[in-house]
């Protein structure tokens, strides 16, 4: 896929993710997620410094600094605000198709950018539908963005579960919506 396929997926997945995030109350941030050893602070702050510092630093071709990885986001009573504006400088990073060419370092291999953007892109809605799901709320996502994101995970699942990041696949219907077929196939219950 390229720029014209998926930048118009990057930009509402960042929307949906900012609508998540207001819609988390402080209250919930130490409640539990369904996420294998991860309160709801610890899975925002993951999903907030790769969704957006991390597509922001992989469009500058840059490394995530130590700071930046180590921080707890969620300390500041507006993070959601802070988030939703770092989304939009990081999809504002990539609206330049010439980003979507060549490969990203990622410290340890080299990727095609291209390929990077549709896996932040899937870590944008996956990650939004935990939030959501811990918090009570929605994801909502289009039927284009669903079949980028149950194509990300069929392509890259295997890598996922050596990591740790999917659990083994959840039957669901075969005619089951592209999003909760998706979720499915992370390891993630799309009933829940």
């Amino acid at each position: 896929m390229t720029y014209d396929d998926m930048h118009p997926y990057m930009i509402e997945c960042a929307a949906e993710a900012a609508r998540v995030a207001r819609g988390v109350a402080a209250a919930q941030l130490d409640h539990k997620s369904h996420c294998t050893d991860w309160d709801v602070r610890a899975l925002v702050n993951h999903w907030v410094l790769y969704t957006s510092h991390g597509l922001e630093h992989r469009a500058l071709r840059k490394q995530l600094p130590e700071e930046l990885t180590a921080r707890d986001f969620t300390a500041d009573p507006d993070w959601a605000e802070a988030y939703a504006a770092q989304l939009d400088r990081a999809v504002a990073a990539w609206a330049d198709p010439a980003v979507w060419e060549g490969e990203v370092d990622l410290g340890m291999a080299r990727m095609p950018a291209a390929e990077i953007a549709s896996m932040i892109i899937k870590e944008l809605a996956v990650h939004g539908w935990d939030v959501a799901t811990a918090t009570g709320q929605e994801y909502r996502v289009s039927e284009g963005a669903a079949r980028l994101v149950l194509d990300v995970v069929e392509t890259h699942g295997e890598l996922y579960r050596q990591y740790d990041g999917f659990a083994d696949p959840v039957p669901v219907p075969d005619d089951a919506p592209l999003f909760e077929r998706a979720l499915a196939a992370s390891g993630r219950d799309p009933r829940l």
